[in-house]
């Protein structure tokens, strides 16, 4: 019976020193194998793998994923033209040098992501005291990622440390500086609007001036030919007049009497006081002139 048990127990820690030995890398991780304190073999690759039993050798793994650095607020900075600006970016890194991580950090992922983000800053610093406001938020963006991304990746490699990308996400201003911002925008519409109402106002006057030019002359030809027109018929009919009642002077002079009788007589009103016996009323007397006299009206 002890004979079994001293298997057993024999078994048991044989078995317990062998698992010791072994151990799985996962496709993610990287493996580093220490022996006593010392890093001894760094592994890439995933599988089963042997070491010896603590305390003699023992493994650490490291994450060989790509990882974000998000910085949790916006950083300020300061432009050429002495201007508070709050930059927000984020960067992607991984982990191409398990060792030399190891020697910087320890293993911590947070201090390496504490180091990472004092470069980003230190390199966001470098560029932005160089360059104005409307560069880093819109006319060389750009060129100012393209800048801090190359002193960061230089940078990182110092640190087994791969950056694979450094994006700005936001780019403001600081809260001070927002009002005064609006205000400037504000009060430059207001200048555009106004310059835009006095040339429309400018335009729209040269317009009514030149219509009420053209409908002046317009009217002065129409006017002009009107009478024209109205000549050329009172000339004709002048004519015509002439023609007919020179044929025959007495109907003439009759038909006259009949519209200045028809002028003066026009209400039951009217009064005159005429010699019944003048010329007006020489028709009253009868064909020819001759007659009784006319009675008073």
């Amino acid at each position: 019976m002890n004979r079994i048990v001293t298997l057993l127990v024999t078994a048991f820690i044989a078995l317990m020193l062998l698992s010791s030995t072994v151990f799985v890398v996962d496709q993610r991780k990287f493996a580093i194998v220490f022996a006593l304190g010392e890093v001894k073999q760094v592994i890439r690759e995933p599988g089963l793998h042997f070491k010896l039993p603590p305390p003699f050798q023992n493994v650490q793994y490291l994450d060989k994923r790509i990882l974000t650095l998000d910085s949790p607020e916006a950083d300020r900075f300061i432009t050429a033209e002495k201007m508070n600006i709050l930059v927000d970016s984020f960067v992607k890194w991984r982990i191409v040098e398990p060792r030399l991580y190891f020697v910087s950090f320890g293993g911590d992922e947070g201090r390496a992501r504490d180091r990472l983000a004092q470069i980003v800053k230190a390199s966001l610093n470098d560029e932005i005291t160089k360059r104005t406001v409307r560069e880093v938020i819109s006319g060389q963006r750009g060129k100012v990622m393209d800048s801090i991304r190359a002193k960061v990746v230089k940078e990182a490699e110092q640190i087994g440390v791969q950056i694979l990308d450094v994006r700005l996400k936001r780019v403001d201003y600081v809260e001070q500086i927002n009002n005064s911002v609006y205000e400037r925008m504000k009060a430059e519409r207001v200048r555009v609007a106004n310059e835009l109402r006095s040339t429309g106002a400018a335009d729209s006057e040269k317009i009514r001036a030149d219509a009420d030019k053209q409908r002046t002359v317009i009217l002065a030809e129409a006017y002009r030919e009107a009478e024209k027109i109205r000549g050329e018929g009172d000339a004709k009919a002048s004519g015509i007049y002439a023609e007919a009642f020179g044929r025959n002077a007495e109907f003439y002079k009759f038909y006259r009497s009949l519209e200045a009788y028809r002028t003066s007589f026009k209400t039951k009103a009217d009064v005159m006081l005429i010699d019944p016996n003048s010329d007006f009323f020489k028709y009253f007397k009868g064909a020819g002139g001759a007659g009784a006299a006319p009675a008073k009206k």
